[in-house]
């Protein structure tokens, strides 16, 4: 009888929300920033550095937009540039300290999106999720 109710209680959960979704987290794949650390910048010295995207296990990371922020300042002189999978950090850095920055990267599938796949559960995309965010800090000496 318990075995029963778990079944039950099993194909409600998968009528609900759909086989797709559970196995996107089995499978793990959501977006992720590589894990670095920034390199030092120099006062008053051209700096660049780049953080590469990508989607965890998910062989097809080209078929997906990325979109950056940053929460948090840049020091005064750089800026970013977002280059498709890629945020890149650089300019020439004018005033020294530690600048603690959180990396925000939002993604979307490019293909193979379905609208009458689409309910309140599943919006049929292949990832578990959408959105990360990691800290990172950019020490200028």
């Amino acid at each position: 009888m318990r075995r029963l109710s778990s079944i039950i209680t099993l194909f409600g959960i998968l009528l609900l929300t759909g086989c797709q979704d559970i196995l996107e987290c089995v499978i793990n794949r959501r977006p992720q920033l590589e894990d670095k650390n920034l390199a030092r910048a120099r006062l008053d010295r051209f700096y660049s550095d780049d953080i590469l995207a990508e989607i965890k296990n998910e062989p097809r990371d080209n078929s997906y937009y990325y979109y950056f922020s940053i929460d948090g300042e840049l020091p005064r002189g750089l800026d970013y540039i977002v280059d498709y999978r890629s945020i890149i950090i650089e300019g020439v850095p004018t005033t020294p300290g530690r600048y603690p920055i959180n990396i925000r990267l939002t993604v979307e599938q490019v293909n193979d999106y379905y609208e009458d796949c689409e309910n309140r559960l599943n919006d049929c995309d292949g990832l578990c999720e959408e959105t990360t965010v990691k800290r990172y800090v950019l020490a200028v000496d």
